[in-house]
């Protein structure tokens, strides 16, 4: 099976899976107690203002004709109105998803950037002091919530140390009169790489500590093979047979881990977000759940499921990269 066939096959088995995420987050918003009409015109609306919102919005619709008109307008591109913001979710998600992806993005390459060399040395120097080190620090990341970091890093380096910013986000390619004490494209990018790096630091903590341990752990199993050890037999250098014939085939369970860990990257750039009062993804699906927006709930809830399903498929489509000896034929 081709590469582009299995990746068709893979998009159509994902079709499942997000009708389900929008299935049951649908049945679960419409559970939430509450009112929303009374959130968006107080708690005495008058019969007809409300009578009006609810037609405006299809909230005076029974249940499963709400949902089949929803997979409808959701098949079309369409995913409503939101009733706090009173725009089109698509234009909401459209103005926040970037920065959450930049966040995210940031977040991962600064975990793999740590973690592939922690896990490589603590592999070749198993037991020894270097090994100790790596592997607490692996604890500690994979223990400490991520909120927890992020109140830290802000009390440390905003507040006494005054050396990074504790709020907001600049997009790097943001117009340079847009960005305060910036005055060129240079100028953009140096001042969001500054408002960048605690939020990434809080966000890839988690990442960095899971990624250490499976790269250790993989690196060991590798390094103990046959191959190996014949290898170190023919008189090969450590670091050539490290470079050459281990890292390569170590790194299919650190990939199987990276695609996997988009979930709690997701969950956890809610609680990033809100901490640095960065206006991303997380912080809108939070105001859409404090607002009962069933709208924008769907909405943000449906591009996280998406994203997930996305990364998982680009996961396994790096497989066949990195090892030739995995196959998509389905008949070996």
């Amino acid at each position: 099976m081709s590469r582009l066939r299995y990746t068709i096959n893979r998009l159509l088995q994902a079709i499942p899976v997000v009708v389900g995420i929008i299935t049951i987050t649908f049945l679960l918003t419409d559970a939430i107690p509450g009112d929303p009409v009374q959130i968006m015109l107080g708690p005495s609306p008058s019969a007809q203002q409300a009578a009006a919102i609810r037609a405006k919005f299809g909230l005076d619709q029974p249940l499963h004709i709400r949902y089949l008109n929803y997979l409808l307008d959701v098949v079309r591109g369409d995913l409503g109105t939101s009733i706090y913001y009173g725009v089109p979710v698509t234009e909401k998600i459209m103005e926040r998803l970037p920065v959450t992806l930049l966040l995210l993005a940031s977040s991962f390459a600064f975990a793999l950037v740590t973690a592939v060399p922690l896990g490589i040395i603590s592999a070749r120097r198993r037991n020894k002091p270097t090994d100790h080190v790596s592997r607490v620090v692996a604890l500690l990341g994979v223990s400490t919530p991520s909120f927890w970091i992020g109140l830290m890093l802000i009390i440390v380096f905003a507040f006494q140390l005054d050396l990074l910013p504790a709020t907001n986000l600049v997009m790097p390619w943001a117009a340079p009169e847009n960005v305060e004490g910036a005055e060129t494209r240079l100028g953009v990018v140096a001042t969001a790489v500054e408002h960048l790096i605690l939020p990434t630091i809080t966000l890839g903590t988690l990442q960095m500590a899971a990624f250490t341990r499976i790269e250790r752990s993989s690196m060991l199993e590798v390094l103990n093979q046959e191959y190996v050890k014949l290898a170190r037999a023919y008189g090969v250098k450590e670091s050539t047979i490290v470079r050459k014939h281990a890292f390569r085939n170590a790194q299919l369970p650190l990939i199987t881990i990276v695609g996997l860990q988009l979930t709690q990257a997701l969950g956890g750039a809610v609680l990033t977000e809100t901490v640095f009062s960065i206006s991303g993804m997380g912080r809108l699906i939070i105001t859409a759940i404090q607002n009962q927006d069933f709208q924008l709930v769907m909405g943000t809830t449906l591009v996280f499921g998406l994203v997930f399903v996305i990364g998982v498929i680009i996961t396994d489509l790096s497989y066949a990269y990195v090892d030739p000896r995995v196959s998509f034929d389905e008949s070996e």
